[in-house]
C-alpha cells in the first residue's frame, strides 16, 4: 500500500511525536545492519516524543524521508546505507528506478487514497471476496495537521523521490484498474451472449404447439401420440 507522500510524512511525524520508535528494526542489507556512522539517530534518549515538525524535518538522516522508495528499492544496488559508495545523484536515480521496477513487477499494490479501487483490484487479482466494502477515511491525523505552504513545499523537497514514485504508482494503478474493468466487461458480455445462445437453443428444442389448439389442450388420443413418437 502506497500513500500520498506528504500525508504519509505527516502521519509518521505524529506517530513519532507520540513516542513511537523503530529501535527493533535491524535495517539488514547485504547480510548486515548499518553502522552508527552510516545510520545515526536523530535524537538522544529512548524516543523522540514531543518532536516539532521543524525538528523532524531538520534531521538530514531521518528515515521518514523518501521512506516508500527506500522500502521498495533494492538497497544493495547503492551500497546499502553507505552514502560514500556513490554520489547522491546517481544513488537517487538508481533507488527510484529500482523502486519503480519492483512496484511494476508486483502482482498487486494499492493506494490509500483509493480504497474502493484497491479492493476491486485485490479481489480480481487473487479471486477473493471481502465480506464488506472498504471504507474511504479522508479525515486522518495527517489531514488534521494545519501546515503552511512553506512547510508543505519543504516536505515535498525532502520526499522528492517518493513524490516521483507516487505519480508513477498512480498512473500504473489507474492503468491496471481500467484494464481489469475492461476485461470484466468483456467477460460479462461473453457470459450474456452465451446465456442468450443457450436460451435460443433451449427454445429450439421445445415440443412444437399444435396449430389452432389452446395451450395444454388434449387433441390426440394416446395411441395416436405413440405412433407419432
Amino acid at each position: 500500500m502506497l500513500r500520498d507522500p506528504v500525508s504519509r510524512y505527516l502521519s509518521e511525524w505524529k506517530h513519532v511525536q507520540r513516542g513511537a520508535t523503530w529501535k527493533t528494526s535491524l535495517h539488514m542489507c547485504d547480510g548486515r545492519s548499518p553502522t552508527p556512522d552510516e545510520l545515526p539517530t536523530c535524537y538522544p534518549g529512548d524516543d523522540w516524543s514531543g518532536v516539532s515538525l521543524r525538528e523532524f524535518m531538520d534531521c538530514s538522516y531521518n528515515l521518514a524521508n523518501n521512506r516508500q522508495v527506500r522500502m521498495l528499492a533494492d538497497l544493495s544496488l547503492v551500497g546499502c546505507y553507505n552514502l560514500t559508495f556513490m554520489n547522491e545523484s546517481e544513488r537517487n536515480t538508481i533507488l527510484l528506478q529500482s523502486a519503480k521496477n519492483n512496484l511494476k513487477n508486483m502482482a498487486f499494490f494499492g493506494l490509500t487514497e483509493f480504497q474502493r479501487k484497491t479492493q476491486f483490484l485485490f479481489e480480481r487479482t487473487f479471486n477473493l471476496k471481502f465480506i464488506s466494502p472498504f471504507t474511504q477515511f479522508n479525515i486522518t491525523r495527517a489531514s488534521n495537521v494545519d501546515i503552511n505552504e512553506g512547510a508543505r513545499q519543504r516536505i515535498e523537497e525532502l520526499n522528492f523521490l517518493d513524490m516521483q514514485l507516487y505519480e508513477y504508482a498512480k498512473d500504473l494503478f489507474q492503468q491496471r484498474y481500467h484494464h481489469t474493468k475492461q476485461l470484466e466487461h468483456q467477460r460479462d458480455r461473453q457470459r450474456r451472449r452465451e446465456e442468450r445462445r443457450l436460451q435460443r437453443a433451449h427454445r429450439g428444442h421445445r415440443w412444437p404447439k399444435e396449430d389452432g389448439n389452446a395451450e395444454g389442450a388434449v387433441t390426440e388420443d394416446y395411441n395416436s401420440q405413440v405412433v407419432r413418437w
